[in-house]
């Protein structure tokens, strides 16, 4: 019999990459959203228990990655984020540890650290770790953290087994901050930040997959999950200031890579997501680093993983204005 795992926010991003890999490699999917779509099996809101008690019918696990999002903002309320983000994963995290779920995985995020991540002038870049503590800067940043706490809170009272993973960028819509879009080319950007704060969503898959084998003898364990970083905290003070110098020391093919393409390195460079963690204890091992990336980008290929390239983009419903819009 073929192990069943519900997928919550199957519409999204994070969601039908979950479903496709989960369903090629024999897995029996239930696939939840409040939009209908070919990775949806049961359309409805995390935050209703009855739908949430039907679709952890004879499920084992629950990948959890429904939410709203950092572009959600600006378009819904903050009673909207509490319903869905807080409401939704109570619900969900108590009819799991009734239905006798044997692992949870949480979806959260590297903005949950907010304001812990911005370094003052003449100050090094952020090492950011999971024993940094965060400091949310919106209301999306604080119903992830008040998310993750009742993850902690239901694993110590009922016993759920729950891994949180901190994501940070896999999205491929466009930098949201003018100031960025306006100076660098959106493939530019992108490329640079797997230098310190991006993760392909084929990398993002395989540590949800982990997490979820894991989370048994795990109890509850939070993760960063970004590309690993080349920097060490030896280079801090010099990111912060003269980001191309370091980087230039570390990769001396990139500047001549960048020049070719009409692209320019980061004056500056504020923090770093460290994986470490995600690597020794999951033993995950993401394949998209600056490094691989870099190579790609030499031999005129596309960075991408093959599953980013078909899951594609898909915008943030419903938001009608910027980047995210959804066409």
């Amino acid at each position: 019999m073929r192990e069943r795992v519900l997928v919550t926010g199957s519409a999204g991003h994070l969601g039908e990459a979950l479903v496709r890999v989960l369903a090629e490699r024999g897995y029996d999917v239930v696939g939840l959203d409040v939009l209908d779509s070919e990775h949806t099996t049961v359309v409805g809101d995390v935050a209703d228990r009855e739908v949430v008690r039907d679709a952890l019918a004879g499920v084992s696990g629950v990948l959890h990655t429904a939410t709203l999002h950092k572009p959600h903002v600006g378009s819904h309320s903050r009673q909207a984020f509490v319903d869905t983000n807080v409401t939704g994963t109570l619900a969900l995290l108590e009819e799991a540890a009734a239905a006798g779920v044997r692992a949870f995985v949480f979806t959260s995020t590297t903005s949950a650290f907010g304001r812990a991540l911005t370094p003052g002038r003449g100050e090094p870049a952020a090492w950011v770790t999971e024993d940094v503590t965060p400091v949310p800067r919106n209301v999306y940043g604080v119903t992830k953290t008040a998310a993750e706490n009742l993850c902690e809170l239901v694993y110590r009272d009922q016993g759920l087994p729950v891994v949180v993973l901190r994501t940070s960028r896999f999205f491929p819509e466009a930098d949201d901050r003018p100031e960025v879009s306006a100076a660098y080319t959106d493939a530019n950007i992108k490329a640079t930040e797997y230098l310190y704060r991006r993760v392909d969503i084929a990398d993002v898959v395989e540590a949800h997959l982990l997490a979820l084998a894991r989370a048994p003898e795990l109890g509850f364990d939070r993760f960063v999950v970004s590309a690993t970083t080349p920097f060490t905290p030896v280079d801090l003070p010099e990111l912060h200031r003269d980001a191309p110098s370091v980087v230039a020391r570390l990769f001396p093919d990139q500047p001549a890579e960048y020049a070719r393409r009409g692209w320019r390195m980061f004056d500056e460079i504020d923090r770093v997501y460290v994986n470490t963690r995600a690597r020794e204890v999951l033993g995950w091992r993401p394949r998209y680093d600056f490094r691989h990336v870099l190579d790609l980008l030499r031999a005129d290929e596309d960075f991408r993983s093959p599953l980013a390239v078909t899951v594609g983009a898909k915008g943030y419903h419903p938001v009608s204005t910027g980047p995210y819009t959804v066409r």
